[in-house]
């Protein structure tokens, strides 16, 4: 029998031996390698969750009014933005399933286009989608402060081009995309540009920034509890923008039984009815990101990856590790570009779970260009006790 698609090991397993390593020393694992919230949800949405009287009866798959209201009176309120809840604005299952089921629908509509267009440093669910898809994935450069280069695509690559997918702040690094010039380019060659916008509340430099503030044709943006309001394990999200691509994949979603159950939609419009909560969170990163940035400088001073002792030549840059433009993440650059001995050793040593680079980038980098290869990503969801625990650890190997 010929032998079809084998999916590839999920990335993050990769670390499983590592986290067993880390798991073994006193006080266990400081997992720092997947962006899981660790801090409550507000707690008008949990009460929501318990309250709505809704488990019964099936859920409206494009999102009940009040979920669809309570979205875009959010993106009102936040970006300024104007999208019509009734035409412009769906629910949808967090935003995982929908970026990687999203070139599959695209494709159906479009049978005469087969690219999806990504940055090549970026979360690893949009190359996914495509290959899920029968598509070419087909990553979009990114200068040296992992911005993506729209400059840089071909033009036959942007004519076989189902989507283009930006995403800001951004996965891994936290840069921040010019995403007007994003929407621009997509009108101009006909091609939807989906913009991923779950870490827009965790932007440092500048107001919190939507593609919808170009208006809504040709163009998506996507967004979702999990991060704003520590809500991954409910599930809940939102696509808005063009009209006619929205009434689309609405009817799709329908047959295909995408439906937000309906505890989680009351629980949703909760939660982005309330800013409080992500105010208090917002602070809580910041502190956190200064903390782990910290703890790489240390590590970077002290510790060389790839030997079994900690020692005063390799490691990180002397300096911490620049804090992110957006984002919960520290992305950190391992002198010698060996970051799988980075990891090891910061697993081994003290307990740090990190990710990496590599998880976020599909080939390596080109001739002169920064290869992600060589770095790592710290995601701050970790209290900080927990990250002093890590910091102990280490000066604890230095001081041997």
């Amino acid at each position: 029998m010929t032998a079809g698609f084998v999916p590839p090991a999920y990335p993050y397993e990769r670390l499983n031996s590592l986290r067993a390593a880390a798991e073994a020393l006193p006080g266990g694992a400081v997992d720092c390698s997947i962006g899981t919230p660790c801090d409550p949800p507000p707690p008008e949405a949990v009460a929501a969750l318990a309250e709505s009287g809704t488990e019964r009866g099936y859920p409206a798959s494009i999102g009940s009014p009040a979920y669809r209201q309570a979205a875009s009176a959010w993106i009102e309120r936040r970006f300024g933005a104007d999208v019509d809840p009734d035409a412009e604005v769906a629910a949808c299952i967090g935003t995982k399933e929908f970026v990687v089921s999203l070139p599959r629908y695209l494709r159906l509509r479009h049978p005469g286009r087969d690219t999806v267009l990504y940055p090549a440093v970026s979360y690893p669910s949009y190359a996914m989608g495509a290959t899920l898809a029968g598509c070419r994935a087909v990553p979009v450069a990114v200068d040296e402060r992992f911005r993506i280069d729209i400059s840089s695509i071909r033009p036959r690559d942007a004519r076989r081009a189902l989507c283009l997918w930006v995403n800001t702040p951004g996965n891994p690094a936290g840069a921040l995309d010019d995403l007007a010039a994003a929407a621009a380019w997509g009108r101009a060659n006909g091609v939807l540009v989906a913009s991923d916008e779950c870490y827009a509340e965790f932007t440092w430099e500048g107001p919190p920034r939507t593609i919808l503030e170009s208006g809504t044709q040709g163009v998506l943006a996507v967004h979702s509890l999990s991060k704003r309001s520590n809500m991954a394990g409910v599930r809940a999200g939102f696509y808005a923008g063009d009209p006619d691509l929205v009434h689309y994949l609405r009817e799709c979603r329908k047959h295909a039984g995408c439906m937000v159950p309906g505890p989680v939609q009351a629980a949703a419009v909760a939660a982005w009815s309330d800013q409080t909560h992500v105010e208090t969170q917002r602070e809580l990163y910041r502190e956190r990101l200064a903390m782990l940035s910290n703890v790489l400088g240390l590590a970077g001073r002290h510790l060389a990856f790839g030997t079994d002792r900690p020692t005063l030549e390799n490691g990180f840059a002397v300096s911490p590790p620049p804090l992110p433009s957006g984002g919960f993440y520290v992305w950190a650059q391992v002198r010698g570009g060996d970051a799988w001995s980075c990891v090891d050793v910061l697993a081994r040593t003290a307990g740090l779970i990190v990710s990496p680079g590599e998880f976020y980038c599909e080939q390596p980098a080109e001739a002169g260009s920064v290869d992600p290869r060589g770095f790592v990503r710290v995601a701050a969801v970790q209290p900080i006790d927990r990250l002093e625990l890590a910091q102990a650890r280490l000066l604890d190997a230095v001081a041997r």
